[in-house]
């Protein structure tokens, strides 16, 4: 994700790379932040000092672990630079703290970068209205090995969009695993099956499954090229606010 976010950075003619950074054991540290994007070197090493280099950002997109983006988030708020945060997997506790730091420098914080993710948002609140009744939903993500958190953050968010949507709480509705002899599905229930392996980028698709008839909304990832590219719109999207906690469908226009 980081070279993803190196290259659109480098290609945009809007955007000026003034910092890269890795962890401290990282073995790509001091090399060209360019050469790691497989672009002409830039002369801009590649660091793990976060406060040394924030002074001469306008922006941090972060896209690490909750416990990284937290103390990124202070360090940021501390000098007023703006923050888009695509990290997933941070709890309600780390979720206040974001707010409370949006109260002095704004912030986009979402589980998924992608245009066309939050395009999906969007779609699944009207669908969800639509099919409230009759359908029963359910969530299917596939990732990486790698990945570390499930389900997805976009998973997560799609079956909130739709329990909002439909006057539901995912806390109290949300299955995440069948085992077993499980008895009738409850139709107030929204269902997550998640899947791992091998190097899949990101698939999520929520069904509707009525009587005779099923209603798939799909969004597959080729590359992590969208979330850069996206990431890049948020960050475009902050140049004209103070502070504020806002997501991709502010930045798309959708609310």
């Amino acid at each position: 994700m980081g070279r993803m976010l190196l290259e659109a950075t480098l290609k945009d003619p809007e955007f000026c790379l003034t910092a890269a950074f890795d962890q401290a054991d990282s073995a790509v540290l001091g090399q060209d932040a360019a050469t790691l994007a497989g672009l002409p070197p830039c002369g801009l090493a590649v660091t793990a000092d976060v406060a040394a280099g924030l002074p001469d950002c306008d922006c941090l997109i972060d896209f690490t672990r909750p416990e990284g983006a937290l103390r990124h988030l202070a360090l940021c708020e501390a000098v007023g630079v703006a923050m888009v945060i695509g990290t997933t997997g941070i709890d309600r506790a780390g979720k206040a703290r974001i707010a409370e730091a949006a109260r002095r420098i704004p912030i986009v914080f979402a589980p998924n970068m992608a245009v066309g993710v939050n395009l999906v948002f969007h779609l699944l609140d009207k669908a969800a209205r639509i099919l409230e009744h009759g359908y029963d939903v359910e969530i299917v993500e596939a990732h990486h090995r790698m990945k570390v958190d499930a389900p997805s953050g976009t998973a997560l968010k799609m079956g909130e969009v739709i329990a909002e949507a439909t006057g539901r709480n995912l806390t109290d509705c949300a299955i995440y695993g069948r085992e077993g002899h499980t008895g009738e599905r409850d139709g107030a229930s929204i269902g997550f099956a998640t899947v791992r392996g091998g190097d899949i980028v990101g698939d999520h698709t929520v069904m509707f499954c009525g009587s005779g008839e099923r209603v798939e909304i799909a969004h597959k990832a080729g590359s992590r090229m969208p979330y850069a590219l996206g990431s890049l719109r948020a960050a475009r999207f902050l140049a004209a606010h103070e502070n504020g906690l806002f997501d991709m469908q502010h930045v798309l226009g959708f609310i």
